[in-house]
């Protein structure tokens, strides 16, 4: 494309900052302080699990310097680890890229870039397409709005692509109220260790009484104007120099090399297998009675995907390089099963682990009335230490629903409302915590210090939208 062809973005203003909106000058401010405060994300999760190791020292009774070791050991790598949930995280965010990659929807995603004129159009656009996407699947609404930032900044060379990357990630606050919410789906799955809910009570709750409730589908509306808003009035009018190297196309790992001569080139050109393939996964799904969960969200997405790249060789291909991106988060998977083994860390019999001296603390108190929201607070810490979603409702789940069940409030109807409660306070809670960001980063070819700057005011929107809904729950 040649320079004459590439749009500018808008004109920044000209009186210097005394010009800027009160949300520019805020967002400003915040760019500044992480640009100065914020840690590689993997030394974020360093310092986390010194956190909570002193933490055990100070609130668990009776706690060795062996113990803790041990503690941090199980989480990671002993019968309870995390690396089955961490691989069904990993092929939710693989499959979704692969599917955003696929021919048909790569083109969608391409027309889509054209369209912005200005640096706001563009993060507006992109904030649109990734909430939407996360509303059906998380790691699709991930890796939209970075691919679609990707293509517009490169497009509107002199934009801040930073701001516009934040931009398609604050869709992503969405998705715990999308369909493959993993705290809701957990709820309907009886065979699923992390459901909490009917452990406990020996109850299912299905996605009617999660994601699609009034307190569910209105936060989301509300939250998506109010971000919307806050995208326009942050646009900001200085754009940091990028590599033009960020805008470079990986390429194939195997280039289309023309007409297969070979018979290995004949199967891994021999379309008919992906359609059987996603006949196969399509007949399930049906004939589980659709049903709902992590791993039939990894089906469709990936089956979807293979009909969509039609070859195998070209599906293949795909997805290697949609694995590519989910090196940040094996690399800090294990650091976080750690965590997570130390706060259920406990010396003895009897003595209550970290995770639920700090649940406990949280709900202390609470009616039937704020119990959600005492959740809703719980979870926005609880996160910062366990940001999966299916990860931290195993954390806090137990305390959480043990807690409504001394209430005498173990409807499905309210028991949902408090698995939602602490899914939303995850969700908002992303906005601060890197760890999914960097998927992200991946994509974009960026340092956390680039983007999350953009994404504090986005915390503080989420914290009052949600956390009214909270409030709401029980009369809704």
């Amino acid at each position: 494309m040649s320079t004459s062809q590439q749009q500018q973005p808008e004109a920044p203003p000209t009186a210097g900052r005394d010009r800027q909106t009160p949300m520019q000058r805020f967002t400003r401010l915040c760019v500044r302080y992480v640009e100065q405060l914020m840690p590689d994300p993997y030394l974020f999760a360093i310092i986390l699990t010194l956190l909570v190791v002193a933490m055990v020292f100070v609130f668990v009774p009776g706690a060795t310097v062996t113990g803790v070791v041990d503690g941090w050991y199980a989480g990671v790598w002993g019968p309870s680890n995390i690396f089955a949930f961490a691989m069904e995280m990993v092929l939710i965010l693989v499959s979704g890229y692969t599917l955003a990659e696929a021919p048909p929807v790569k083109r969608g995603l391409t027309w889509l870039a054209s369209k912005p004129r200005t640096q706001t159009q563009g993060a507006l656009l992109c904030f649109v397409c990734a909430a939407v996407a996360s509303l059906l699947n998380w790691g699709l609404g991930l890796v939209v709005g970075a691919l679609l930032a990707r293509q517009i900044a490169a497009r509107l060379r002199g934009a801040n692509f930073g701001y516009i990357v934040a931009a398609g990630y604050m869709g992503y606050m969405l998705w715990t109220n999308g369909l493959s919410s993993s705290i809701a789906l957990a709820n309907t799955d009886t065979s699923s260790p992390l459901n909490v809910i009917y452990s406990v009570t020996h109850q299912t709750v299905p996605l009617s009484l999660t994601v699609f409730q009034p307190y569910s589908y209105l936060a989301v509306l509300v939250a998506f104007v109010a971000l919307a808003f806050a995208i326009l009035r942050m646009s900001p009018s200085d754009a940091p120099e990028i590599d033009p190297a960020v805008f470079e196309l990986d390429a194939d790992a195997t280039p289309d090399t023309g007409r297969p001569t070979t018979f290995a080139q004949r199967l891994e050109n021999l379309w008919v297998l992906n359609v059987i393939f996603f006949l196969a996964g399509a007949a399930y799904f049906v004939h589980s009675g659709f049903a709902l969960n992590i791993g039939s969200m990894v089906m469709l997405f990936t089956i979807l995907a293979a009909l969509l790249h039609w070859t195998p060789i070209r599906f293949i291909r795909s997805f290697t390089t949609a694995a590519k991106t989910s090196g940040p988060l094996l690399l800090q998977y294990p650091l976080y099963g750690g965590i997570i083994g130390l706060l259920a860390y406990a010396p003895a019999h009897g003595v209550r682990p970290l995770q639920a001296v700090i649940a406990t603390a949280l709900v202390s108190g609470a009616t039937a009335t704020t119990l959600p929201f005492f959740n809703y607070l719980g979870s926005l810490i609880i996160s910062l230490f366990v940001p999966s979603g299916g990860g931290h409702w195993g954390v806090q789940g137990p305390v959480a629903v043990s807690a409504a069940v001394q209430l005498h409030q173990t409807s499905p109807e309210y028991l949902g409302k408090v698995s939602m409660s602490v899914a939303a306070g995850e969700a908002v809670a992303n906005m601060i915590q890197p760890f999914w960001l960097l998927p992200v980063l991946a994509i974009a070819r960026l340092n956390v210090r680039q983007v999350m700057g953009y994404t504090v005011p986005a915390f503080l929107i989420g914290l009052v939208v949600f956390g009214a809904a909270c409030l709401a729950m029980p009369f809704l």
